[in-house]
């Protein structure tokens, strides 16, 4: 649990979202337009949605192993490309093929989440691996703070730290004993819970609904973790320092999205995702309202990296109540569909920042994240195709 969550930490935390907390030094240092950085920002969130397709596929053929290794791979190749960059589309590459990497992370770490623990601890583990995020955001933001322009030697340690971390969670892992198998070893498939279609052609239809929610969270989400650093360092003129500090403070709230699977046992899956969803919106807001406001974005920033962290948790917990036997697959489908949302948010962003100004494109996410919450979870009746 552990090593996984070190793994979250380098592929989300790092590796897909280092580029938005560094992008003030990376736009100085390689002339970004905040169109260019929505652009490469979006290229890295697409790339994840491809390699979470590919792990997809892996999981179910190979096995979540071979999904794991693709991840630690993806994310220290990209990583060793960043922190060599002499140009901007080299340095655009490689935040893509290091963004990629998260794309097969989680589901490779929900196969290995649920054939390792105990069932009844299994949502309560999945969070706190979940929640690995934060750990990433904290560190990379402690550097920003204290060595701004130390960037490439953290991409370098983040390479690293992936193929470590990968190692630790490969050993201690008790694999499925046949591919693509990614359930509970002593659980019969049989004894899914009413309503739990086992069949492929009838677990289609209930993924609809939590694939709309999570690509209407991802759309609204991206504009907070590709431009809120840079949206308090230029709208609200506060300095890198302070800035760097509340991105720590954002990192070190995102660990309580371990929380989520609690939640969602004391709220319910509908509660839990409308909680989450609606304070994701609510800072979202207050940020681009209150950018020079040290004291209401901090607040901001802690309840956005909380509460997103734990939006993803309950997306991991709505894929298991779904689809219980295809854990992995069903989180791979989702995060594609968040991903591609955030893809989509840092194209939109970007280019509504540049015509109507950062405000207001923050504005317009948090109000597609309000969307995204009146989406609720459901679970399927009995005998419901």
């Amino acid at each position: 649990m552990v090593a996984g969550a070190g793994l979250i930490a380098v592929t989300y935390g790092v590796a897909r979202f280092g580029f938005g907390l560094q992008l003030t030094q990376l736009a100085a240092e390689f002339s970004l337009t905040p169109g260019t950085s929505g652009l490469i920002a979006s290229g890295s969130f697409a790339a994840y949605c491809v390699t979470a397709l590919l792990a997809r596929r892996v999981i179910e053929r190979r096995g979540g192993r071979r999904a794991l290794w693709l991840a630690a791979a993806l994310a220290a190749a990209g990583a060793v490309v960043v922190s060599l960059a002499w140009t901007a589309p080299v340095l655009a590459l490689g935040i893509l093929v290091a963004g990629s990497a998260a794309g097969a992370a989680s589901p490779a770490l929900v196969a290995a989440v649920s054939t390792t623990t105990p069932r009844e601890l299994v949502a309560r583990r999945q969070a706190v691996v979940n929640a690995g995020t934060g750990i990433g955001v904290a560190a990379a933001g402690v550097v920003a703070l204290f060595g701004p322009q130390t960037w490439r030697p953290v991409w370098i340690a983040a390479a690293v730290a992936a193929l470590l971390t990968a190692a630790v969670v490969d050993r201690r892992t008790t694999w499925p004993p046949r591919p693509g198998d990614d359930h509970d070893p002593g659980q019969d498939p049989a004894a899914a819970p009413a309503g739990a279609a086992t069949g492929e052609d009838g677990t289609r239809r209930p993924l609809l609904r939590p694939v709309l929610a999570a690509a209407l969270a991802g759309l609204g989400s991206a504009a907070v973790w590709t431009f809120g650093r840079d949206l308090l360092t230029t709208v609200g003129q506060l300095p890198g320092r302070t800035t760097a500090t509340l991105w720590v403070l954002l990192g070190a709230t995102a660990v309580l999205g371990a929380l989520s699977g609690d939640a969602v046992r004391v709220l319910g899956m509908r509660w839990a995702w409308w909680l989450t969803v609606a304070l994701s919106a609510i800072s979202t807001g207050v940020l681009a309202l209150a950018a020079g406001d040290v004291v209401a974005a901090g607040i901001a920033v802690v309840v956005f990296g909380g509460s997103y962290t734990a939006l993803s948790g309950v997306l991991i917990t709505w894929a298991g109540a779904l689809r219980p036997h295809s854990a992995g697959a069903a989180t791979a489908t989702l995060f594609i569909a968040l991903t591609a949302g955030q893809a989509a948010g840092s194209l939109l962003t970007g280019g509504l920042g540049a015509v109507l100004g950062p405000r207001a494109a923050f504005l317009v996410c948090s109000a597609v994240l309000v969307s995204a919450a009146v989406v609720p979870p459901h679970r399927p009746r009995a005998g419901r195709r």
